[in-house]
């Protein structure tokens, strides 16, 4: 079934900037030169691993709209980067028998991009909108009479001879995507009749998606090799799939071409990639934070500025998983390394400011 892009599908995650492509355990998207991305991606919800409670909601949603003969509701995507919402939107679509367009917002600069977008639609096809909390504000506005009500009022000419002409869209289904929820306007969130939020993967389901891509790619690797691997993946599929590869080529070159547990630790460790899965710029993070701010509170602004990163790609791609780890705390007064940070890190914990402000 086709599927077309306006060259800015494919999970931009972040605020798809990465500075260093040969990052490779950052979440954000990169541009796949060996073009085996997309291949790896699941084509039924029956291969989609991971994300239970989405697939058994999804499973039924999608069952009963086949059987109305209808397009399913409006959906909405949210959770960090790399987690498979690009993949589950492109199953959404096979599994509905459409074809989908993808786009992304920041691409869609004026309302002329939307309506020319929605106006090329046909019946019952799917529309993806990846970083859609990044859409034109004007541009949004198109959106609601055509989720609503499958029309769109364009404005002809102007002043005393402006005139509104309706036009008619065929019905379809919006999955927008966004790694930051709370920056969707209130009018655009309730509009979307499904949300669902992507956890994090364990080590489990990372397992069972590498040995997958494994054997699509054609690379030998033992259960011990992939669930090393697994531990390492950030509780990320597209991570997952990244260092695979990653260990592929070490396999090919420093070994027999099988991936086993000596293999796959060598090939993360001179990436610097340690064994939970931090790399040196999260330890540079939390470095920062412990020996230039005394473990904070610290804003993250300030960090920013200091390890020359946008904030948005700290937000999104690097403390979720931090936190996840129990290594850094978000306060309104700024971010806090945990005690776990500093036992990671080998250094002598002391209280912070915010754990005992007498102490300072």
């Amino acid at each position: 079934m086709p599927i077309q892009s306006s060259g800015f599908g494919g999970g931009s995650g972040g605020n798809g900037n990465d500075k260093d492509p040969a990052r490779i355990i950052g979440g954000g998207f990169q541009k796949q030169a060996d073009g085996e991305e997309f291949s790896l991606r699941p084509q039924r919800l029956s291969e989609y691993i991971g994300q239970p409670k989405i697939k058994e909601m999804l499973g039924i949603m999608l069952a009963a709209a086949r059987m109305r003969g209808e397009p399913l509701d409006h959906l909405l995507l949210h959770g960090p980067p790399g987690l498979g919402k690009t993949s589950l939107a492109n199953v959404i679509a096979r599994e509905m028998g459409a074809g989908m367009r993808a786009t992304s917002g920041p691409a869609i600069e004026k309302p002329g991009d939307l309506v020319a977008i929605l106006t090329n639609l046909e019946e019952g096809s799917v529309l993806f909108i990846d970083e859609i909390h990044r859409l034109n504000r004007v541009a949004e506005e198109f959106l609601y009479p055509a989720m609503e009500d499958y029309k769109m009022d364009i404005v002809l000419g102007s002043g005393a001879s402006a005139r509104t002409v309706t036009v008619p869209l065929p019905h379809f289904t919006l999955i927008g995507a966004t790694t930051r929820p709370g920056l969707l306007s209130n009018p655009l969130r309730d509009r979307f009749g499904i949300a669902h939020y992507f956890e994090f993967y364990d080590t489990q389901d990372l397992t069972r998606i590498i040995v997958r891509s494994a054997e699509l790619l054609g690379v030998g690797i033992d259960t011990e090799g992939a669930m090393t691997l697994a531990r390492r993946s950030r509780g990320t599929p597209r991570i997952a799939n990244r260092i695979l590869k990653r260990a592929r080529d070490y396999a090919q070159v420093r070994g027999d071409g099988n991936i086993d547990p000596e293999i796959a630790n060598a090939a993360l460790d001179m990436q610097g990639v340690d064994e939970l899965g931090l790399d040196d710029f999260d330890r540079k993070f939390l470095r920062t934070l412990i020996e230039k701010f005394e473990g904070g509170p610290a804003g993250v602004e300030t960090l920013a500025a200091t390890l020359q990163e946008e904030r948005d790609t700290i937000e999104d791609v690097y403390e979720p998983y931090l936190m996840l780890l129990g290594f850094l705390n978000r306060t309104p007064r700024g971010r806090v390394a945990t005690r776990g940070a500093y036992e990671h890190l080998g250094v002598p914990y002391r209280p912070t400011k915010s754990d005992d402000p007498s102490l300072f």
